[in-house]
């Protein structure tokens, strides 16, 4: 740079291939900086150093024995730690380790464009007035663990190329990290910033631990990148807490962290899982999340909440809900502050929701819009008839195609179900196991996470419960037709029940299945009805219509004397058919009893005693099955 400092500066080594030379501060009656002073110079100003005394070596190239000995002259034989009042070291220029441990400086500390070749040591230095390092370039590893700031703390535009440590650091005032450049791991752990705590485009190449710190006054992320693991563990955000449009490429772990008061929390943007298992948000707030998973295991919401989310699977096993919550599919990307639309080049896809879990949840309080519940867990929840299913809610379906059941082939009727009946059914097909992360296939069942271990896997008696619950929740909504899944899966798993459901009640369910789908499927019931009036017409035609209809008779006697004449009227015997049955004539008569008994009328015909009882039969058992099918046609179509 040809351009010279504000200061006076020492200008040695001055050439014309740079005119300016050191741009050191001269020391205050000399011509030189401390690094270019005649020897018998700098050890007459050393030694007139006292603890406590101010220093203005800007610009100055210092080595590390030359910083150890400036320390030394201001060392506080009481304390034996470095004793110095405002220091002044804007562009400097450290070579080698630079140890300030220990130190205090009384006034304020300026290191703004300072450089520091080496490793650098802060640990346990007190800053009783603002500290300054602003543009400081860190090129070795940096440790401020201990460190007490008692004013303001400004490392905003801050280069650090390796591991940058403030474990336990307290920051009495604000502490501004805005456009930081972390290279390495940076180590926030059991941090207390009691102002507010600034890190606004921030970027952290290693893992960013920010693991116990205490956030008293606002902590500002807004647009910071985490391009490795992201650390809040137990974390407490009294303040609010502001991630918008943050980036994190791996996991952001908030695991038991503490949200007083943030009103929104994102949008944020994660290649990998927001983990806010057993973290408490103490107001109302609204989470915009875009990520790989979302885990809210025991999660506590005091208040009202809302959940938005992209692309993720969401895990709400186990949360307490005190106040009502949505966790609802967001269709587009969300829109930051600045009105543009958030990155998702980590994550391509539809954007599609995925609820894995609501285990141990009482979802009174939950609304869950536009989620995919293929693979949600629901056994251990409550108030199950309470939860609110909006928008388009997607559920697996029964395996498609055709399948070898015994020696014969079958189909499964296709329904929605849950997915504990799908790890049932799976783990009693003997299927084999499917690898986590890998698509389910089509033509089986969906393994769960214990299979195949009966003992941890859902039975029938465990999960019509969550069927008769979830069918009353999709009643309640006016949603007829979506209900009806849940009922049928409600009687298949009584049905399987054999150790809550008795015997002849699984024997009447088996034969509600099988002759109309639980009143639920109208072609199962018409095929029932056609083929029950096809063999009621054969056995009319072959027993039960007589030979030919009976004609009436008329007997009387005539008095001898005259008189009125007397007449008895009665029929023939019906004969029972001998000849050709099955003709055309005899089909029209069988076609028209039938008929009749269908919608439960007398066809008013000549019947032998086999034809009466076949009518009477039919008449019982045609209307029912068209009852049936009028049913199941019913309970789809109605709202």
């Amino acid at each position: 740079m040809s351009t010279p400092p504000y200061w006076p500066h020492c200008g040695h080594g001055a050439d014309p291939a740079d005119p300016v030379g050191c741009r050191g501060i001269r020391v205050p009656g000399r011509t030189a900086c401390l690094a270019h002073l005649t020897d018998t110079d700098r050890d007459t100003y050393l030694a007139g150093l006292t603890p406590g005394a101010d220093i203005d070596h800007r610009g100055t190239p210092f080595t590390e024995d030359l910083l150890n000995r400036l320390l030394d002259a201001v060392r506080d034989p009481t304390t034996t730690h470095p004793h110095l009042g405002t220091a002044e070291f804007v562009g400097a220029q450290f070579s080698g380790d630079a140890r300030f441990e220990g130190a205090q400086f009384s006034g304020g500390a300026r290191f703004e464009w300072a450089q520091f070749s080496g490793d650098v040591s802060f640990e346990g230095v007190q800053f009783s007035g603002d500290a300054w390092f602003e543009w400081v370039q860190f090129s070795g590893d940096v440790s401020f663990e201990g460190v007490q700031f008692s004013g303001d703390a400004w490392f905003e535009w801050v280069q650090f190329s390796g591991g940058a440590w403030f474990g336990g650091v307290r920051f009495s005032g604000g502490a501004a990290f805005n456009g930081v450049q972390f290279s390495g791991d940076a180590a926030f752990g059991g941090v207390q910033f009691s102002g507010d705590a600034e890190f606004e485009e921030a970027q952290f190449s290693g893992d960013a631990e920010f693991h116990g710190a205490r956030f008293s006054g606002d902590a500002e992320f807004d647009g910071a990148q985490f391009s490795a693991g992201a650390r809040f563990e137990e974390a407490q955000f009294s303040g609010s807490a502001e991630f918008g449009e943050a980036q994190f490429s791996g996991d952001a772990r908030f695991e038991g962290a503490q949200f007083s008061v943030a009103a929104r929390w994102g949008p944020v943007v994660c290649g990998g899982t927001v983990d806010l298992s057993e973290a408490v948000f103490g107001a109302p707030v609204t989470l915009e999340v875009t990520a790989r998973r979302v885990r809210c295991t025991r999660t506590r919401w005091q208040s009202t909440a809302t959940v938005r989310v992209r692309h993720a699977s969401v895990d709400l096993g186990y949360a307490v809900l005190e106040a009502p919550l949505a966790v609802i599919a967001h269709p587009t990307p969300f829109i930051t502050a600045g009105g543009l639309s958030t990155d998702e080049n980590l994550l391509p896809g539809s954007g599609a929701v995925r609820v894995v879990s609501v285990q141990g949840v009482d979802a009174a309080h939950l609304v869950l819009t536009d989620t995919d519940l293929s693979d949600c867990l629901f056994s251990g929840a409550f108030h199950l008839d309470q939860l609110r299913l909006e928008g388009r809610t997607t559920l697996a379906f029964t395996p498609a195609g055709w399948h070898r059941k015994g020696i014969f082939p079958a189909r499964w009727t296709r329904r929605r179900t849950l997915a504990e009946e799908q790890h049932w059914r799976a783990q009693t097909a003997g299927q084999p196991f499917t690898p986590v992360g890998a698509p389910p296939e089509p033509r089986r069942w969906r393994t769960g996470p214990h299979h195949p271990d009966p003992a941890r896997t859902p039975d029938p008696d465990d999960i019509a419960p969550l069927y008769r619950q979830l069918r009353k929740a999709f009643e309640d909504g006016k949603n007829e037709p979506g209900a009806a899944d849940f009922y049928y899966g409600e009687c298949e798993m009584r049905r399987h029940d054999r150790t809550g459901t008795p015997k002849i009640e699984r024997r009447l369910l088996w034969t509600y299945w099988l002759l109309s789908g639980y009143g639920l499927r109208a072609g199962r019931a018409l095929g029932w009805l056609v083929a029950a009036m096809l063999v009621t017409i054969t056995l009319l035609m072959a027993f039960g219509m007589p030979e030919s209809s009976p004609k009436q008779e008329a007997i009387g006697t005539v008095p001898a004397g005259g008189g009125t004449v007397t007449f008895i009227i009665d029929k023939q015997d019906v004969k029972n058919p001998t000849g050709d049955r099955f003709t055309g004539k005899r089909f029209d008569k069988a076609l028209n009893i039938t008929l009749n008994s269908v919608v439960f009328r007398s066809s008013g015909q000549d019947l032998t005693t086999t034809g009466t009882y076949i009518e009477m039969t039919s008449r019982i058992l045609e209307p029912a099955l068209l009852a049936l099918a009028v049913l199941a046609i019913r309970g789809r179509i109605k709202r």
